[in-house]
């Protein structure tokens, strides 16, 4: 079990959404594993729920807030 599973997922989502956000002004977030862990715990919540997250559009959708881009 997944540290992660501890959040709400609706936090998780929040959380995933602004830390992507700051990719441009901290590209360092790219290498973070934090980012990675939580980016993978989010998609096998979202496959879970039928979410194809190969899919952009069903990904950002369901991750809510504004549509990201380069997900």
């Amino acid at each position: 079990m997944s540290l992660l599973s501890h959040y709400s997922v609706d936090e998780l989502k929040l959380v995933y959404r602004v830390l992507h956000a700051a990719l441009p002004e901290n590209p360092e977030l790219m290498d973070s594993l934090l980012l990675e862990e939580l980016q993978s715990y989010l998609q096998a919540c979202a496959k879970s729920e039928g979410v194809d997250v190969s899919l952009h559009a069903q990904w950002a959708a369901w991750l809510g807030g504004s549509l990201l881009r380069g997900l």
